[in-house]
């Protein structure tokens, strides 16, 4: 007799997400070979569209009606610097917890390194699979709840992962030389944390907002600075990526996928150097939107799409290239510390309450798989790859500027570039001092102000072996 659709979705959750986990309890400490060796990297690109009628950002928002630009994944495989280092970023709202922990996995794999070696991003467009798989779980076993993700879909994925990272391997470049570079985004990013004279947060700008006052307000704590670092062969550009911290929507919820305006920047560069493969990472941009130049409406999009695209070009005339002497890659494990006001017992009961609206139901299954998720001790991995005097960071989830301000004012004779949005399984991770401040970011972020220290230490651990 064969099983019912939500008994192989069981049985997929339950093998294949132990075992990624449990590959995933790397050492705490871990540290490649130093020096450039003999270096190639192999670029690889793969579409992560989903099929119509798929849900969006977890399944609360108009599901899949249209495309209008695809979704890729997109990376690199570096090797001559001890075991194969893998990077990649994709046009997804998110990848948590233990499907992050499988999409490394996978790339790991063919690659033919280990997982602690891999760094998967996410660029948090909304109009795009938010996937959780063991929020998945939870809401199969409601009977009543639109997915999170679609496992069929999701393994696809991975299959495609495996086979472009292998084909990767067979088409590899020498590296030679280092670039990097930075220039102001003008008119994108604002500060979303509009605070008052009670020191509380007032109002939030959004990702757009038609709101007088919200234009009004200045940018506020931002970055305004894009940054690009590049690999060269002699003096042809192989690799570059492109940093910028701000929530990429220009609008949303309509149903029509779309890598929006900074995956359509990213697309036009390519366009314009197609021998060049080009990577854009969402920066620390939990606390970054664009409301502030942004009103939502269509006309925006190319608008901002060509503010970001500028913002690149910009970048990419201050590169100067530099001979390749030393490459680094670094790990820190760290076990996030859980929110107390987040209780699972509750949760469950709000999941359950088919009285509730869907995002009242979906949303807090994201919440007991990550408090499962630390129960179990089930660390999250940050990284660095360090190339002379340029570090790039991997960072999890929606952390705020802060701390990639922070990261760059304490190695300030480095390049230091910030790539958020990694394992998204914490939600928000604000600064501690942002929790009394409250807020909608403080509201859904599920560590405790703890987290501040535990995060600040992990990037200083990192900058300080570069």
């Amino acid at each position: 007799m064969n099983s019912s659709p939500e008994v192989s979705r069981r049985q997929f959750l339950a093998t294949s997400t132990s075992a990624a986990l449990a590959t995933s309890l790397a050492p705490k400490f871990a540290q490649a070979a130093e020096g450039s060796g003999n270096l190639h990297v192999g670029t690889f690109r793969f579409d992560v569209t989903p099929p119509m009628g798929h849900s969006l950002c977890g399944g609360w928002i108009k599901p899949v009606m249209a495309v209008d630009d695809p979704l890729e994944a997109i990376g690199y495989v570096l090797l001559g610097a001890g075991k194969p280092i893998v990077v990649c970023v994709v046009d997804w709202t998110g990848l948590l917890n233990s499907a992050h922990i499988q999409w490394r996995q996978a790339l790991a794999d063919a690659a033919g390194t280990t997982i602690d070696r891999v760094t998967v991003h996410c660029v948090h467009q909304h109009n795009a699979p938010f996937a959780c798989l063991d929020s998945e779980e939870i809401i199969l076993e409601q009977g009543d709840l639109p997915h999170i993700v679609e496992l069929d879909f999701y393994r696809k994925c991975l299959d495609a992962g495996r086979k472009a990272v292998k084909k990767a391997l067979t088409q590899t470049t020498p590296v030679t030389h280092v670039a990097s570079g930075q220039a102001a985004v003008q008119k994108v990013a604002g500060n979303r944390r509009l605070i008052g004279l009670n020191g509380k947060v007032l109002t939030q700008r959004g990702s757009s907002s038609k709101s007088p006052a919200h234009q009004q307000f200045p940018e506020g704590l931002i970055d305004p600075m894009l940054k690009t670092v590049a690999f060269y062969n002699g003096d042809k550009k192989i690799v570059a990526s492109h940093y910028y911290a701000c929530h990429p929507m220009s609008y949303y919820g309509d149903g029509r996928v779309s890598s929006d305006f900074c995956g359509l920047a990213r697309k036009e560069k390519q366009k314009q150097e197609p021998d060049c493969t080009h990577l854009y990472f969402n920066g620390c941009g939990g606390n970054i939107g664009a409301g502030k130049y942004n009103n939502g409406s269509h006309e925006m999009r190319p608008i901002l799409t060509k503010r970001m695209l500028d913002g690149m070009m910009g970048a990419e005339k201050e590169l100067q290239l530099q001979p390749i002497e030393s490459v680094k890659w670094e790990t820190e494990d760290i076990l996030p510390p859980l929110n107390p006001l987040f209780n699972e017992e509750v949760l469950m009961k709000q999941i359950s309450d088919k009285k509730q609206r869907v995002v009242n139901r979906n949303r807090p299954s994201y919440t007991v798989a990550f408090i499962r998720r630390i129960h179990a001790q089930k660390p999250i991995t940050l990284s660095s790859l360090h190339v002379n005097d340029v570090s790039l960071l991997h960072l999890p989830s929606e952390s705020f500027i802060e701390y990639q301000l922070r990261a760059q004012a304490s190695a300030p004779n480095r390049f230091v570039a910030c790539a958020a949005y990694g394992d998204g399984g914490p939600w928000y991770i604000p600064t501690a001092d942002a929790y009394p401040q409250g807020g909608y970011a403080v509201s859904v972020a599920w560590c405790a102000p703890e987290m501040d220290q535990v995060l600040s230490g992990g990037i200083q651990s990192l900058l300080s072996r570069a």
